[in-house]
């Protein structure tokens, strides 16, 4: 019972987690789009942008038309993707609709800016800050995501490729209703910034380095970043494929600030070593972010 118990709480837990996240994506979405977006009728790819131009045309409140168009691609992705996704869809569309409306209908915020350039930078910034928050939440504004989602699935067109195409091909639309040819290219920066910010808000800053060392002098270099650098790694046995023979190769992941003291190390240590340095964004244990945090 106290197992059942734990696992009720822990779940509850994550639904209450997830809809804040969702909440508070949908919330800063809404005042993107009300102070920004829709004023700028800037358009950034998927069922949204879609609806921009529907507002644009015959004056209907974004919201509500993002709620019906995504009526079809519900009913495709309750067939194609399975009932979880849809349900979570399903909030995380249904709240940022609202949002969208309830800042721009209701509530009528002015223009955030006069200048179209600052309303693609932070419409974008504040689209993405929205929907990474939204995605952590584990939901979904639907829109060209779905329709990715179904390409990836059934044409092996990878999910990033599907949902680039159909907001390349709404953004270009926007330019001609608008008989503008500036439109698309707001359009593509607020897609470009909101993008990245997505990307941020997922997977984090990068404030540490995956190194990967090869060397002669293994021994050397491991006792350098166990004693010097005070951090940890691990030690593989490896074979050079170019000089066909035995060696090891160090794994370690130290702060952004160590990497050029133990870059310098190893060009005094092993002038001949290889090294491979990568970023990382969330690094789990001893030294770092606790597993049972994460």
């Amino acid at each position: 019972m106290k197992t059942n118990l734990s696992l009720d709480r822990t779940t509850l837990k994550r639904v209450i987690r997830n809809l804040i996240l969702v909440l508070a994506g949908s919330t800063v979405m809404g005042m993107g789009y009300a102070l920004f977006l829709i004023p700028y009728h800037l358009v950034p790819g998927g069922v949204s942008g879609i609806s921009i131009i529907i507002n644009y045309l015959f004056h209907l409140p974004v919201g509500l038309v993002i709620i019906l168009l995504n009526i079809p691609i519900f009913l495709l992705s309750y067939k194609f993707l399975g009932k979880k996704y849809v349900l979570t869809t399903l909030i995380g569309m249904t709240l940022s609709s609202l949002m969208i409306d309830f800042f721009n209908e209701i509530i009528k915020l002015p223009k955030g800016t006069e200048n179209p350039i600052l309303a693609s930078i932070y419409g974008g910034l504040l689209l993405g800050l929205g929907l990474g928050l939204v995605f952590r939440g584990e939901a979904s504004t639907g829109g060209s995501d779905v329709i990715g989602m179904i390409l990836n699935k059934y044409t092996g067109v990878s999910v990033g490729i599907g949902i680039m195409l159909t907001d390349f091909v709404i953004i270009s639309a926007s330019g001609v209703v608008f008989k503008n040819l500036e439109a698309p290219l707001y359009g593509y920066i607020v897609l470009f910034i909101s993008s990245k910010v997505i990307d941020l808000v997922l997977e984090g800053w990068s404030f540490s380095k995956l190194v990967i060392i090869t060397s002669a002098k293994t021994n050397e270099i491991a006792d350098f970043i166990l004693n010097k650098l005070d951090r940890s790694g691990s030690a593989l046995k490896s074979r050079s494929l170019y000089l066909n023979r035995e060696g090891e190769i160090i794994i370690t992941v130290i702060n952004r600030k160590q990497l050029a003291e133990l870059k310098a190390f190893i060009k005094k240590a092993d002038p001949q070593a290889f090294v491979i340095i990568n970023d990382t964004y969330e690094v789990l244990g001893k030294g770092f972010k606790p597993i049972h945090s994460s």
